[in-house]
Parts: structure tokens; sequence; C-alpha cells
């Protein structure tokens, strides 16, 4: 039988460093961790995680209770974290949880049943925080991930307000001064943040908020492909829409092919969230990229020292997004303004 001795010898380093590549107990070089990994498939040899489990009281499982499967932004960053979870030698537990308060918290008890040593949650906007209070009564190591939600628990979310008056002020700079913005969820603090830098971005260019400019579309392509015709339909319609996640970019920008609009000629569009294919559509989208690979990185660093330290103060980490610059709000060929460089 392999023993962990063999896979140090193979690997040229000390049995404990096995042991902290394994357990994910320490910070070890990627050299380090990759020669060990190589070591174990080399040899062939299996850790005793019931053994370790029993020994530590930890199942090395984290769960994972996100709405994933109609995102494709938590898609990337349900992947980014399992990317994560597998250099610490950590099994994923996912469940998703439609952005539903009812089924997010039946997750998370559910996760909970299944003795997880934490879970890495993106909160609904349950007005209840049921599924939060459940975290909390039970003492569950947690981490929020992407929605800043709640005091008491560690969080790691992108810069929302900054980044959303950064891209409407783009547009601004191009001479719009009727810009609609489609929104998410109302509740969500991701929803809210970039709506407040939609309305810091007008205010700081003296123009006047109007209400009708704000639409909901639900953080779903069809609710937004709604809203963005029913900015079309106003008296005085916007002269560019700035949508606030990816599949609502996708939405407007059915909407605005439905009514013959071209976009940038006649209506400026921009979006929050890059994702694989935006470079690809005519005109090319200009967005917001999320750094999701550091979110979810972050997110299961963060969750690891919850575990191994309780009682130890709780942090809320904020992470820069980038403005890419391409040509749907009217920077020819991707040439940006003046003073904004891309990316």
């Amino acid at each position: 039988m392999v023993k962990m001795e063999d896979v140090a010898r193979r690997a040229r380093v000390s049995t404990s460093t096995v042991s902290h590549v394994l357990n994910g107990t320490r910070k070890v070089s990627a050299q380090t961790v990759d020669a060990v990994q190589q070591a174990v498939r080399e040899l062939g040899y299996i850790p005793n995680t019931l053994a370790r489990s029993l020994a530590r009281s930890r199942t090395y499982t984290l769960g994972v209770a996100i709405s994933a499967l109609s995102n494709h932004y938590f898609s990337e960053t349900v992947h980014a974290i399992e990317t994560e979870c597998a250099r610490h030698g950590l099994m994923m537990l996912f469940a998703d949880t439609h952005d539903d308060p009812v089924q997010e918290l039946r997750v998370v008890e559910a996760l909970h049943h299944r003795r997880v040593d934490g879970i890495l949650l993106a909160p609904s906007s349950d007005p209840e925080r049921a599924a939060l209070g459940y975290l909390r009564t039970h003492a569950i190591p947690t981490v929020l991930v992407d929605r800043l939600a709640a005091e008491g628990f560690d969080q790691v979310g992108v810069e929302n307000r900054a980044s959303t008056q950064a891209l409407v002020t783009h547009l601004i700079g191009h001479g719009h001064q009727r810009i609609g913005m489609i929104a998410g969820h109302r509740g969500l603090s991701t929803t809210e943040e970039r709506i407040e830098g939609y309305r810091q971005a007008l205010s700081d260019a003296n123009l006047r908020f109007d209400d009708r400019l704000l639409v909901n579309g639900q953080s779903n392509s069809e609710s937004a492909r709604r809203a963005a015709l029913s900015l079309l339909a106003l008296p005085v319609p916007p002269t560019a829409i700035m949508a606030a996640n990816n599949l609502m970019t996708i939405g407007a920008m059915q909407a605005l092919r439905e009514a013959g609009v071209q976009v940038p000629d006649q209506m400026a569009l921009v979006g929050f969230d890059d994702f694989d294919w935006a470079d690809f559509f005519l005109p090319r989208l200009s967005v917001i990229a999320q750094p999701v690979k550091a979110l979810g990185e972050r997110a299961v660093q963060l969750l690891l020292q919850r575990i191994d330290d309780p009682e130890g103060e709780r942090q809320s980490e904020r992470l820069p997004a980038t403005l890419r610059i391409r040509n749907s709000c009217g920077c020819p060929s991707g040439v940006p303004l003046k003073g904004i460089e891309p990316t």
C-alpha cells in the first residue's frame, strides 16, 4: 500500500508538506502543489479521507448554494470555486437555489445535514433572510459570494457602484443625456449598488434622474426584452441603454433588433458582465467584466480561514471590475474616448 511517506520521497518534499497540500492546511507554492499532485497520480496514492474526517470532525467538503443553472456568470463562478476546492483537496457539493427564498433555505438545510465543513452562498432577495438566519443560528462557517447582504458573515463581491458609474459616465462622454437602465431583481445588493452607481454618474454630470428610464428586467433575458421595449415606447425614449447583467443585455439586444433599432448608430448599448461571445456580437459589446476566477478563489480561501478560525474577525472584500470598451457604446472599432483605456 502506498503511504504518504512514499509520495513525499517521489515529490522530494517533507511528509508534512504532502499533508498540507492534501489537506489544504497551509499555503504551499504552486510548484510544490504540482509536484505532490503528480507524485500522488504516479504512485496511485489514495488519502484516507474517512480517517481524517473522523480524527478532525471534518468531511473536507464545501457546500455551494448558488443560482447557477440559469445564470452564465454564476456558472463560471461555481467552476472557479470547484477548481479552487480541487487545489485544496476538497470536494464541492453544489445545489441550485434558483434565487428562490424557500428553495434557498431548503438547500442550506440539506447541505448542513450532509455535514459539509462550510457553505458558500449567493443570497437571494429574501426580505426575511431565512437562510441567513439558519446559518447564523447553527454557527455554520459561511462566506457570502457576490451579494454582500449581511453583517456577521465573511463576504466577497465585486465593486458595483464605481464600475457602473464608470460605464454610465462613458456613455455621457458620448453626449448621451437620456440613458435608460435595465436593472435586476430589486432587493439584491448587486442590483441596488448598480442603481446607485447609475444615479451617481447622472448626478455628477448634472443630469436629472428620470424614474421612467429605470426599468426592471428581473435579471433574465425575456423580462429585459420587455423592459427595453417599454423604454423604446416612451414619448422621449433614451438614446443609450445600460443592462445590469449579461442575460438582460441579451434581452435588450433582442428588443432592439425587433424594433429595427441599429446599435450603436441609433441606440448605444452597454452591459454589466462580460461573457465568452460578447466580443463576437455585431456590434461588439462594451461591458463591465467581473473577476470571476478571483471571486471563486477568494471565496474558498475565506471559507477555509473561517473553518480553521471560527471566532476570527469577519472579513468583507470587494474585488475591482474592468471596463472593456468595444464598439456597442459608439466607440469606432472599439477605440475608446480620450481618457478611457481599453483592456
